[in-house]
């Protein structure tokens, strides 16, 4: 991206460069969250609530010897003995369908198709809504913190948007320039 943009203007300055790199690293942490999405939907999905708590007790066992009343550790094994196979069959599906989502996007707006843009700041405008519901119904540093990071990506996703549609503008109007005029 910055050897187009170098060559459009000569050079970009600093503060353009840094919002690129920023945009990047967003995206690369935004689509390796989609990886892990579509690692925990297909562990939902072959795992019965049975043996999901038979796993939380056995990763949180260490942690509730030494401290019974860590509140962490407390609330893993509380939610894994809620787990029913409708709610794991839903957690599955949902994650699976948003992993593949952020994936197919985030990869596609890195690959610079212009497509991509306008429907990753869609799709993140949507869940940025649904949390923004979720924090005032129970508020949560972790959701406010995802919240920040996703308004931060949309911004900066429109900033990235608003660059190719400019440079392709350029690039456009350069191959036009050069053409012989029809007559």
């Amino acid at each position: 991206m910055s050897t187009e943009r170098d060559a459009e203007h000569g050079t970009i300055d600093r503060r353009e460069r840094g919002l690129e790199v920023l945009f990047r690293v967003t995206l690369v942490l935004k689509g390796a969250d989609g990886v892990l999405e579509l690692l925990g939907g297909v562990l939902l999905l072959f795992l019965t609530p049975a043996r999901m708590n038979a796993v939380v007790v056995f990763l949180t066992q260490h942690e509730l010897g030494e401290d019974p009343n860590d509140p962490v550790s407390n609330w893993i094994v509380h939610f894994g003995h809620t787990l029913t196979g409708s709610a794991t069959l839903f957690g599955a599906v949902y994650l699976l369908l948003h992993g593949v989502v952020k994936v197919v996007l985030v990869w596609a707006v890195l690959k610079e198709q212009l497509w991509a843009y306008p429907w990753m700041i869609g799709f993140l405008v949507v869940f940025i809504g649904w949390q923004t519901w979720e924090l005032a119904r129970h508020f949560s540093w972790g959701l406010l913190g995802l919240t920040v990071f996703d308004l931060l990506i949309v911004a900066l996703t429109v900033h990235e948007y608003r660059v190719q549609r400019r440079l392709r503008a350029a690039r456009r109007a350069e191959a036009t320039a050069g053409e012989p005029a029809a007559g």
